[in-house]
């Protein structure tokens, strides 16, 4: 008779099989979660500490002061300027043409060449022209002679009808003949100016004093009163333009500034700092340009020193005013903030206060300040990384600010310690220490040591 086993007691112990099974994976997730949360637990408070120790770092220690670097302000006249970009223009430029036509038999001046007004730039053939001239002047001889024949003749046929020995009609006629000779002598002297005028073109004469360009036709050409390119360009360098814009809002202020005197104008070299030369204004446009808004301005320039050339681009400034007697401190004194512009003043216990300040004109190294500011007071012009309002301040000295290096140092070159190198002599410090004070068995042990290995080294020879 075979053995059955009782189905309620296996269905009851499968079912707690399972009970433990889902026991047990619940505690092994509980586990699992908790380390989980322990060790995001950490990592969020090494985070915050870390967080607080920057925060700490770039407070600073609210006991020490703070190293910085002051200035006091000046009392002084402060130029206004506009600043604008210009075009060297020349003041008068000539295309030299011939005015005959011929053949080119002399150039008389080399490329590049300063020439005065009236110098003979080149010649053109003139024997043409000189014929010319002396045709007219044998003409006119001519009809001189005619001339006083006829006017001997009218004396005599004055004289007659005076006795009535001859007619009055023959005289009047005579009268007119003498006036009809007249007439064709004075033709005749002009014919003489038109062909001394033609020789004279011959010559090729410079209409003003500047200086040439390249030759624009070699020696030997034919050349004619229509070529459109002529001999030589020359243009006048001395004195010499600079054709500018500004803005339209300026308008007002640059009419009513040159109302009261002429007003100076300034270029500037290459480097943007240097005044190469200086000048007057001469003229403003009479109407604005739509297409950019800008007013054109233009002013001379001596050029003594053939620094300005045309079509060159240079920096203008143009002086419109004067701040008399300005409160001016360094530009970098200047800080801007939310609330507008101000300043660091150190105040009783170099303990500093932020000021609102009013900036009249400032440029890259001086700030003229309208209000705010006095002579008296002290504002800080570096050191303003960990500077706050209430601050307590330390003030250096110039000679104290640090200069950056041109180039890396070699490793090993002497010099400026750097904090490595101190930190390796440290270290080096603290070992000779360490080896001094230890004991002399210590020592002896290593020599032993040392002989050992070097014995070592020569038995393995």
């Amino acid at each position: 008779m075979l053995f059955k086993p009782d189905l309620n007691e296996t269905a009851k112990k499968t079912a707690g099989d399972r009970i433990a099974r889902v026991a047990s994976r619940a505690r092994r997730r509980t586990v699992s979660i908790a380390i989980t949360l322990i060790i995001l637990g950490g990592l969020g408070y090494i985070a915050w500490t870390s967080f607080q120790q920057k925060q700490a770092a770039n407070r600073g220690r609210p006991d020490l002061p703070v190293p910085v670097l002051a200035a006091t302000p000046r009392i002084q006249d402060v130029p206004v300027y506009l600043d604008a970009v210009g075009a060297v223009r020349a003041l008068n430029t000539v295309t030299v043409r011939s005015q005959v036509d011929g053949k080119l038999i002399a150039v008389n001046f080399t490329e590049g060449q300063d020439v005065k007004k009236g110098d003979v730039l080149g010649e053109i053939d003139p024997v043409i022209y000189k014929a010319q001239y002396d045709q007219a002047v044998a003409k006119k001889a001519q009809d001189q002679a005619q001339l006083a024949n006829q006017r001997l003749d009218l004396t005599r046929y004055q004289q007659l009808s005076a006795s009535n020995a001859g007619s009055k009609q023959q005289y009047d006629t005579q009268r007119a003949v003498v006036a009809q000779q007249e007439a064709l002598v004075n033709a005749d002297q002009a014919a003489i100016d038109n062909a001394q005028a033609m020789l004279g073109y011959t010559k090729i004469v410079a209409p003003l004093s500047g200086r040439t360009g390249l030759r624009q036709v070699d020696q030997g050409n034919i050349i004619h009163a229509a070529d459109a390119t002529g001999l030589v360009i020359i243009t006048q360098l001395q004195p010499i333009a600079v054709q500018f814009s500004l803005p339209q809002q300026q308008i007002l202020r640059v009419n009513a500034a040159s109302a009261k005197a002429p007003l100076k104008v300034d270029v500037f070299g290459n480097d943007g700092t240097t005044v190469i030369d200086s000048g007057t204004l001469k003229g403003i446009d009479n109407q604005v340009d739509p297409t950019t808004g800008t007013l054109k301005l233009k002013a001379e320039f001596p050029n003594a020193s053939f620094q300005l050339w045309p079509g060159q681009f240079v920096n203008v400034r143009l002086k419109v005013d004067t701040l008399s007697q300005a409160v001016v401190v360094p530009t970098s004194a200047v800080q801007r903030g939310p609330a507008g512009t101000f300043s660091y003043v150190i105040g009783h216990d170099d303990i500093v206060t932020a000021k609102p300040i009013v900036v009249t004109q400032q440029n890259e190294s001086e700030a003229a300040i309208a209000s705010g500011l006095s002579p008296s007071d002290r504002v800080v012009t570096t050191g303003f990384a960990n500077l706050s309002d209430g601050a307590k301040v330390i003030i250096g000295s110039d000679s104290q600010t640090p200069t950056a290096d041109l180039a890396p140092r070699k490793k090993g070159s002497r010099g400026p310690q750097t904090n490595d190198a101190q930190g390796k002599d440290g270290k080096a410090e603290r070992r000779a220490k360490k080896g001094e004070s230890g004991q002399g068995g210590g020592e002896g042990s290593a020599a032993q040591g040392g002989e050992q290995s070097g014995s070592g080294a020569k038995s393995q020879r």
